[in-house]
């Protein structure tokens, strides 16, 4: 089973962090430091969608995109998923939003977990296929994070819960996934660590917090979610190259999820990851959610020849790690 066509969408508004800031800083009255967002991230700019742009547009452009490439109909689909952090609404599930503007007629639903969904809505299609349960997939994420950024802060102590927010920026990708005469995806992992869930998120918008603003902005210790992956992000990795005896050399590419630049220059340290495998899109378009890994799989993929092995490494909040290894066909 294998990737057999990858896009990404990005919205054409780009938004400097400086730019951010001034108006965080503004609508809050408070004196924040001339450039504190972007030393603290390493993000310069982001994209932003526009009014009336929904994670549903961003998901269809690069479904568009994907069938082109194939030469497909929406209609040679018999699974479609949305697999986002993101969605239009509560009910029904954005899936149906993006199969009625591509005109197919698919099993459709949504898959949600974080950072991770796009990964896991990846995995989860794989599965199906292998299961006799469809015989091609469209999977398909929008991310519009950045809605949910708190535009003005009552205090320094707010500021320090929201800040994760300020990372976001805005995205769509997709992939199409079947069966493959060689290659495909080779292995996926996961490691789940369930008690970490209050640490960061968006608690609005289910039974506990059903209404009102206030749920609708991302909370959540940075500092703490870093430490989270830190201490049990290794161990994932480790046990990948073990078990399929594969090392950083056999990889043409290694994809990592972005949060911060910051973050990502602890990650290659800790790990040893050579940084020239590395596809790095957090300065210019900051932490694009689940749609990270797909935008950064649809620039490096012009670049890689059959045989070549990517290594892709998820992170989610909740909290999660996913691996999974493909191989060019």
């Amino acid at each position: 089973m294998g990737i057999t066509a990858v896009a990404g969408c990005l919205p054409q508004r780009r938004v400097s962090t400086a730019e951010l800031q001034r108006s965080v800083a503004v609508a809050s009255g408070l004196p924040l430091p001339d450039g504190m967002f972007a030393q603290a991230t390493g993000i310069l700019t982001r994209r932003v969608a526009a009014d009336g742009e929904y994670a549903s547009d961003l998901a269809v452009a690069a479904a568009r995109q994907v069938l082109e490439q194939a030469g497909l109909d929406a209609l040679d689909v018999d699974l479609l998923l949305f697999a986002s952090a993101t969605r239009d609404m509560a009910e029904p599930a954005t899936a149906h939003v993006v199969q009625a503007a591509l005109g197919g007629r698919a099993h459709a639903l949504d898959v949600t977990n974080a950072c991770n969904s796009f990964l896991n809505g990846i995995d989860l299609a794989r599965s199906m296929i292998l299961a006799g349960r469809a015989r091609r997939a469209l999977v398909v994420t929008g991310e519009t994070p950045t809605r949910s950024m708190r535009p003005r802060l009552d205090g320094m102590r707010q500021a320090r819960q929201s800040f994760a927010g300020y990372t976001f920026g805005d995205a769509g990708a997709a992939v199409l996934v079947e069966p493959v005469a060689t290659g495909g995806i080779l292995d996926v992992d996961a490691e789940t660590h369930s008690q970490h869930w209050p640490v960061g998120g968006i608690f609005g918008g289910g039974s506990r917090n059903p209404r009102g603003d206030e749920h609708t902005y991302f909370t959540g210790d940075g500092h703490k979610l870093r430490g989270v992956f830190e201490k049990i992000g290794l161990g994932l990795v480790e046990r990948v190259h073990h078990r399929t005896g594969l090392g950083w050399d056999d990889y043409a590419r290694v994809l990592v999820h972005q949060v911060t630049l910051p973050y990502l220059q602890r990650f290659v340290e800790v790990a040893g990851v050579p940084a020239d495998k590395l596809e790095v899109t957090v300065p210019e378009l900051g932490n694009m959610a689940s749609a990270t890994l797909g935008v950064q799989l649809a620039r490096v993929r012009p670049g890689l020849r059959d045989g070549d092995k990517v290594l892709l490494l998820g992170l989610g909040g909740g909290v999660s790690l996913m691996t999974m290894i493909w191989e060019v066909s």
